[in-house]
């Protein structure tokens, strides 16, 4: 079932698009650069589909190290994309995350951008 709003979003985005059309191609400029690297965008994704997941299951879901996770999240929470809660279990210490408001409409529009580039891409 489409998202309310989703084909307006979708039209708007492809009119955008189609305007940055050039001779060579489209241009990705509009990209969110934030959002577009390959492990923050598994980040936000992996968060629009789950209510929250610790640092371990983030790490595990993306096949990456706790240093890249690292910077990748922080970098993420900076932007207020993410939000970070450190507590214990116990005495271990648990790192969870949750998408913020600001970040889900970020990978909303971020989406809608993609899907018109995939659309103008394939019309020209």
């Amino acid at each position: 079932m489409a998202r309310p709003g989703a084909a307006r979003k979708t039209e708007a985005a492809e009119r955008d698009v189609a305007r940055q059309r050039s001779g060579a191609g489209v241009r990705t400029a509009e990209l969110d650069r934030l959002i577009h690297e390959r492990v923050r965008l598994g980040i936000v994704s992996a968060l629009a589909v789950n209510d929250s997941l610790s640092f371990n299951e983030l790490k595990a879901l993306l096949k990456t190290t706790d240093g890249n996770l690292s910077v990748h999240a922080r970098k993420l929470e900076e932007a207020s994309y993410v939000t970070c809660t450190k507590s214990f279990e116990g005495r271990i210490p648990k790192t969870e995350y949750r998408l913020t408001g600001t970040g889900r409409r970020a990978l909303e529009h971020y989406l809608d951008h993609m899907e018109a580039l995939i659309r103008v891409t394939r019309q020209g």
